[in-house]
């Protein structure tokens, strides 16, 4: 079945060089030129993945991310000509998975796509469930549990959460970079940094759970 992409983009050259690259890769997909057209038609649409431009008109890409993450944990790509740290370090709070900078490569941006896409695909044909103490993982509904209650993880926290469960040994942040980012990682330590900090603050005392990380000799954790 071809997935279907939410390009939110108020460019229109921007919008249709995306919109062209996805087609030929065999993608659907859904335009929305502001804010508030996206979240409509995110609630019509099954959406697979959403690339989502910051600057947008009646309702900015914040706004639509957080709208979004109150009920799905859709992977989201922010698309951002603004590089300043704080923005990065609020897009990540609010739940989205990537970001990539403006001006970007189309076939960066398509890279990042699939690789969200994959591993949510992969995910899905694991089996059922993986359990740890207190954290329950459901791969079919890509939900996870903590003393019974549901959390809601965004697509990337679910990614390392599963993958250090299911390790259960001590790995290095390149380790974990290659399994979650894949070998092209283009980010910086702000990203890895921030989806730990975030799953970690979810998951409250069961935190310690997950597998320490580390790298050059010290604690992943002592730097969070």
């Amino acid at each position: 079945m071809s997935r279907t992409i939410l390009i939110v983009e108020d460019e229109t050259i921007l919008r249709e060089i995306m919109k062209d690259y996805l087609l030929e890769e065999g993608y659907r997909v859904i335009e929305a030129v502001d804010g508030k057209q996206a979240v409509s038609l995110f609630q019509e649409h099954e959406v697979d993945l959403i690339l989502l431009d910051i600057m947008l008109p009646e309702l900015d890409g914040w706004s639509v991310c957080r709208r979004i993450r109150k009920t799905s944990n859709v992977p989201i790509i922010l698309l951002t000509a603004r590089s300043d740290e704080d923005d990065t370090l609020l897009g990540f709070e609010l739940g989205a998975d990537d970001y990539v900078t403006k001006p970007y490569s189309p076939s960066i941006l398509l890279a990042r796509a699939k690789r969200l896409l994959e591993s949510r695909h992969i995910r899905e044909n694991e089996g059922d469930t993986l359990s740890s103490g207190g954290i329950s993982i459901h791969f079919p509904s890509r939900t996870v549990s903590i003393d019974g209650t549901s959390s809601g993880l965004t697509h990337t926290e679910f990614e390392i959460l599963a993958y250090l469960l299911n390790k259960g040994i001590i790995i290095s942040r390149e380790q974990l970079i290659t399994k979650i980012w894949g070998y092209d990682f283009a980010g910086d330590d702000r990203t890895v940094n921030s989806h730990i900090r975030n799953l970690r603050s979810k998951l409250g005392k069961h935190a310690k759970q997950i597998v320490t990380v580390v790298r050059s000799g010290y604690k992943f954790e002592d730097e969070l």
